[in-house]
């Protein structure tokens, strides 16, 4: 299988990636599939007690987070490790990071230190709570940044106890917001020739992803309930039962009612008084899902996805995630990227969701092994033969 050569969006770009688990490196993947040099700076194998928190090397979610790198396997406990990292800081456009706040001083990559060294590097820091605070220094993951920031109260069905989402929505979300901080201070640097430092937090990204619950509060003071798989305050919209499984079903105004009325061949629905606004189906919920899915049984789901799309209303099918990939439209997308990779073969990785018509995003080499590239990057910074011996010698690399 041919390789796809790396995007030419971002070339020129040398990005130090110090990240791990998923946030970091979904900030950092960004920059790597749209053609940054991105370095992967780690521990050498087997010096990091908690180097397997992704699981391991060759699993599906090292190799779906660190595509497009490169790796630089250096002992940052020796003087010369950490000389090597300040001196690519020298000359990065960006460091991205998610040491908790006081590890991150502790090894001397604060922003003050690394603004010293280069003026115009941006420090992309992404934390569990905050850069400060009462909770800097606790430890942050998915599930607790989920539960504080409100997801799980809302998820799951009424009544039966809070629910986590199935996806690693801080983390992920973080990660994003993390990239867009840093596309912006690099648009900045252009104009003032500064760097700055971009914070966020799983715990700040999750609360931004809460959107219009959070704002129900905030402008309401109406604390919103947990509501299945029922829109919060839109009806029909949710999953509906037919014959032979469920489909959803996205309903809104009133030309989108009638029509829906239609493609059940139920038109009298339309006109009824007591469905005649979102508001009245709203409170009449119960009865209106009686009567919907009791039509909805007459048929299979492909019969009824079929008469919501002649009709206009917006509906789908519920699928599993290798239904998911083998749907026309998602194969069309292409956003399962092939990738070529040595020991695993032919793979597919998750690409990015955004498509640029002159400089798309590539998934152009495999998640490398640790240390792949010491030669590479060292020879870069003038390491000769001699030199690299030396380092191996001593325990750097």
């Amino acid at each position: 299988m041919a390789q796809a050569g790396p995007s030419m969006a971002l070339r020129g770009l040398r990005v130090l990636d110090l990240t791990r688990v998923r946030a970091g490196p979904t900030c950092v993947r960004i920059f790597a599939d749209f053609g940054a040099d991105v370095i992967k700076v780690e521990s050498p194998p087997g010096f990091d007690p908690n180097e397997n928190m992704s699981g391991p090397r060759l699993g599906y979610d090292m190799q779906n987070l660190h595509r497009n790198k490169r790796s630089l396997a250096i002992n940052l406990k020796t003087a010369e490790g950490k000389a090597i990292l300040m001196r690519l800081v020298e000359e990065a456009d960006l460091l991205v990071e998610n040491f908790r706040p006081d590890v991150k001083e502790r090894l001397g990559l604060d922003f003050e230190t690394l603004h010293a060294i280069n003026p115009r590097l941006i420090l992309v820091s992404i934390s569990g709570f905050g850069q400060s605070g009462p909770y800097r220094t606790r430890a942050g993951f998915d599930q607790i940044a989920q539960g504080m920031g409100g997801m799980m109260s809302v998820t799951g069905l009424p009544g039966q106890g809070p629910v986590r989402a199935g996806i690693a929505l801080a983390d992920s979300s973080a990660g994003l917001y993390g990239a867009v901080g840093a596309l912006v201070a690099l648009q900045e640097r252009a104009l003032s020739g500064k760097g700055q430092w971009v914070q966020t937090s799983l715990l700040e990204a999750q609360i931004a992803m809460m959107d219009f619950q959070a704002a129900r509060y905030l402008v309401e003071g109406s604390v919103p309930p947990q509501a299945g798989n029922d829109h919060p305050y839109s009806t029909p919209m949710g999953v509906y039962k037919t014959r032979d499984g469920a489909i959803n079903l996205g309903v809104g105004g009133e030309e989108q009612w009638r029509s829906f009325c239609r493609a059940v061949e139920r038109p009298e629905w339309g006109s009824d008084p007591r469905f005649d606004s979102m508001e009245k189906r709203f409170d009449q919920r119960p009865e209106l899902r009686r009567m919907i899915e009791e039509r909805l049984s007459a048929a299979g789901s492909s019969h009824w996805l079929a008469a919501m799309e002649a009709h206009g209303v917006p509906a789908g099918p519920i699928y599993a995630v290798d239904q998911m990939f083998d749907d026309p439209q998602v194969r069309h997308l292409g956003i399962a990227r092939p990738l070529e990779h040595p020991q695993l073969g032919e793979i597919r990785v998750v690409g990015q969701p955004v498509t640029l018509s002159r400089t798309p995003s590539t998934v152009a080499t495999p998640t490398p092994a640790a240390g792949e590239h010491n030669d590479e990057v060292l020879a870069e910074l003038g390491y000769d033969e001699a030199g690299l011996a030396r380092l191996r010698a001593e325990g750097v690399i």
